[in-house]
């Protein structure tokens, strides 16, 4: 910044986005960074005052909020506006100025009320975007889609380092990120990295997003306390890593401050409602889980240890916060969005069954809870779900061992937009998949996207995949569609 408190270059690098829509409110996001992938950011160190604007109209006028906030160095520049005083299921625009620069301007979108019964609702859903697998071009058709809002089930980042040339994207990156994130200023590096790809900015401007975290926003397969290796870290410095996460996770996110974590504690779960249609249940399946069992195989046959009661990957408030909202939900649909898939899945060949402990497999008496709850009180019980690289379309009963078992709920799992690089339509894994699990309905290996369309009486999700990601402009298509309607869950 000059002597007059100007900048001498956009600070608006990483863009701007919304989130947590209410009825009434919506959360408005910028960080103020110049140079994102320069240590120290290009930021001086003080208080720069930030002013923002929301209102019905594009071009900005017609004011319906306004105000100025101040955003701090210790918070990496970044500023969270709770705008509130709004109409609900009303489209609005808001841009920030500081410094003499205007941000782009931003699209949001408030939820219908509560006592409302909306005819239609439109969100995608997505997660794991490792930046050096590929290009995300799946934003940039997210974009154009005007959704009423966007669901981001984690692996927001990868922990990992990256090469000199930017793995398939090869795009030189500095040398600092040659080294694994484990530092706040390493992963506001990394979150920088990230968000400044041109399409990923455009979905966040697009619409508001609902947010959550896996495990790569940390370190591989976290578990509570507990990181991948414990032999590498002490409980001691993997707190104080979780710690740095989170607080970078909270700088780079729309979050209202109720989700601001206090050290290596952040409360992520949380829900929306949309009128009498929807009700979504924000779920966190890693903070409070049990260590994962049987030494967290991916194909583990005879594991007994997953059947123990004291095992948990919702924690005991948490599931209890679920199980009540379930007990209590009137909405036609009631989802979860979740990290880990949720319906068994057999992943070993042939009569043999293996099964995955960093998923709900691995914590089969929280599952139960959560199917009776579903089964006793829910209407429409939905489960989207990130994580696999993979498109899964699953039914979801009582007893996943009894092939003739009613079918209580429906999970649609979402493929990466870049991790696990091109992809195929289909491979040896999801033959077997589909051959050993008559639950699973679909599989698709490519990456993309998916789109659902929620009325009344039905639910209507697209599976929206690319051809390549390791070039730019890929198509994208419509590869499958299915259809759940009311009263009647399955695929």
């Amino acid at each position: 910044m000059d002597d007059e408190g100007r900048f001498e270059s956009d600070p608006y690098t990483l863009g701007v986005a919304s989130g947590d829509p209410l009825a009434n409110a919506v959360v408005l996001w910028t960080r103020l960074v110049p140079n994102p992938l320069q240590e120290g950011f290009g930021m001086p160190n003080e208080e720069v005052p930030v002013q923002w604007k929301i209102s019905k109209r594009e071009d900005m006028t017609k004011i319906a909020g306004a105000g100025e906030v101040r955003a701090r160095p210790e918070k990496a520049h970044a500023v969270h506006v709770d705008a509130t005083g709004l109409e609900p299921a009303t489209e609005y625009y808001y841009q920030f100025t500081a410094g003499g620069h205007e941000s782009p301007v931003g699209r949001t979108k408030t939820a219908p009320a509560p006592t409302a019964s909306p005819e239609v609702l439109r969100f995608a859903f997505a997660s794991c975007q490792a930046w050096d697998d590929g290009f995300y071009t799946a934003y940039d058709y997210m974009a154009d889609d005007e959704l009423d809002f966007i669901v981001h089930l984690g692996d927001y980042l990868y922990e990992y380092a990256i090469g000199p040339n930017g793995g398939a994207r090869e795009t030189s990156v500095p040398p600092v990120f040659r080294s694994q994130t484990e530092t706040l200023d390493r992963y506001r590096l990394q979150y920088g990295l990230y968000k400044s790809d041109p399409n990923l900015r455009a979905a966040h401007a697009s619409a508001p997003w609902l947010v959550t975290r896996d495990d790569h926003e940390v370190d591989n397969n976290w578990a509570g306390d507990v990181p991948q290796d414990p032999d590498d870290q002490t409980r001691a410095a993997f707190l104080e890593r979780r710690a740095a996460a989170f607080k970078a996770y909270y700088e780079h996110m729309p979050f209202r401050q109720a989700q601001r974590p206090d050290g290596p504690d952040q409360k992520l779960y949380r829900d929306f409602t949309f009128g009498d249609l929807a009700r979504f249940n924000v779920l966190d399946t890693r903070e409070y889980r049990t260590d994962q069992a049987c030494e967290d195989a991916f194909s583990v046959v005879g594991c007994e240890e997953r059947f123990d009661e004291s095992r948990t990957i919702l924690g005991e408030t948490q599931e209890q916060w679920l199980v009540e909202n379930l007990e209590e939900s009137d909405a036609t649909w009631d989802v979860l969005a979740n990290q880990v898939p949720f319906a068994s899945m057999d992943f070993e060949a042939g009569e043999e069954e293996g099964y995955r402990m960093d998923q709900w497999d691995g914590y089969v008496d929280d599952r139960e809870t959560v199917l009776r709850a579903f089964d006793e009180h829910t209407r429409n019980p939905v489960v989207i779900t990130g994580d696999f690289h993979a498109n899964f379309a699953s039914d979801v009963s009582r007893d996943f061992e009894d092939p003739d078992a009613e079918t209580v709920a429906t999970e649609f799992v979402a493929t990466s937009i870049t991790s696990g690089g091109n992809g195929e339509v289909m491979n040896d894994f999801g033959r077997q998949v589909l051959r050993d699990n008559e639950n699973v309905q679909y599989y698709n290996n490519q990456r993309g996207y998916v789109h659902c369309t929620v009325t009344p009486s039905s639910w209507t999700t697209d599976y929206r995949v690319l051809d390549y990601v390791d070039q730019e402009g890929s198509p994208m298509r419509t590869h499958s569609s299915f259809t759940v309607e009311d009263g009647s869950p399955g695929v």
